[in-house]
């Protein structure tokens, strides 16, 4: 048994900064998808967590956040736990900064997570890399993005983010998993969010590489067919760079569709580093199955 206590609608508000510096964050669309949810549900899934955006604006009673990146739910597994730990995993690193150069220390983490993939190396970086881009090289797994342009925040600022994100999600079960193990889980009467790579623009990220839109549409009707309610976030825009994409949906599938605005596009600046070009402004479509 999972949960039995139905999730009532109420006002939602997202956290005041982000924990996590991420390309793709829904931080600041996460109040208009709020906003769009069902006014009721039993369980709360998103098993696409990244940045965990929208979770943490929903702050379910009870839920589920998971991803397959381990490193990733290392850190989420930790803020529910030992919020403590969590800071000190930043302050160890942060505070490097105070007799070595940014880059040094950026390189030296950098080097330690590559020879062993693990959630303190990875806290640090994902808050001072280039733009927040997770990228990793397909073959070895590599992380070779290089160090953002600006200090990564202090570790006053990080201890309130963590403070704050710790009181929304202290009630959020985090496991490391396949989305198709989530979607099993769900019942008649839960909800899934679903924030997916997106197939043309973010193929350079972490499980964009592998991952199948088409495999994941099949989940989602199943959902629906047994009564759970399914949002989905995935490309709005026409272009990928030059690229023409048009994703074709199974007809009859999604009830309901919706333009997100997430503002310009942090990705696309990172692709065409040392180019002119114009910023670009990025829309997600918002699929409900409801």
């Amino acid at each position: 048994m999972l949960f039995e206590v139905e999730e009532k609608f109420r006002m939602y508000y997202p956290p005041k900064y982000q924990l996590l510096k991420w390309v793709g964050s829904k931080y600041k669309s996460a109040l208009p998808i709020a906003k769009n949810l069902p006014s009721s549900f039993n369980n709360y899934f998103e098993p696409f967590l990244g940045s965990g955006a929208v979770l943490a604006t929903i702050s379910p009673k009870r839920g589920i956040g998971s991803d397959t990146f381990k490193p990733l739910i290392e850190i989420w597994q930790t803020l529910v736990t030992d919020p403590e730990r969590l800071l000190e995993w930043y302050a160890v690193r942060r505070n490097r900064m105070v007799d070595e150069s940014k880059e040094k220390v950026y390189l030296d983490v950098r080097r330690s997570y590559n020879e062993n993939p693990n959630g303190p190396d990875f806290l640090f970086l994902s808050r001072s890399c280039y733009g927040g881009v997770i990228r990793f090289r397909k073959h070895d797994g590599y992380m070779s993005t290089p160090c953002g342009a600006h200090d990564p925040i202090s570790v006053a600022s990080f201890e309130k983010r963590v403070k704050e994100w710790y009181k929304r999600l202290n009630h959020i079960t985090f496991l490391c998993c396949d989305y198709k193990n989530i979607f099993e889980q769900a019942k008649e009467g839960d909800f899934i969010y679903c924030d997916p790579p997106y197939s043309y623009s973010q193929s350079i990220l972490y499980g964009a590489q592998t991952f199948k839109l088409a495999e994941l549409l099949y989940q989602i009707d199943i959902a629906k067919s047994r009564g759970v309610k399914v949002a989905l976030s995935i490309d709005g825009n026409k272009k990928s760079g030059n690229l023409l994409c048009d994703i074709p949906l199974p007809k009859g599938l999604f009830e309901k569709e919706i333009m997100i605005d997430c503002g310009i596009s942090m990705l696309r600046r990172f692709q065409i580093e040392g180019q002119k070009s114009l910023d670009e402004q990025v829309f997600d479509r918002l699929l409900l199955t409801y």
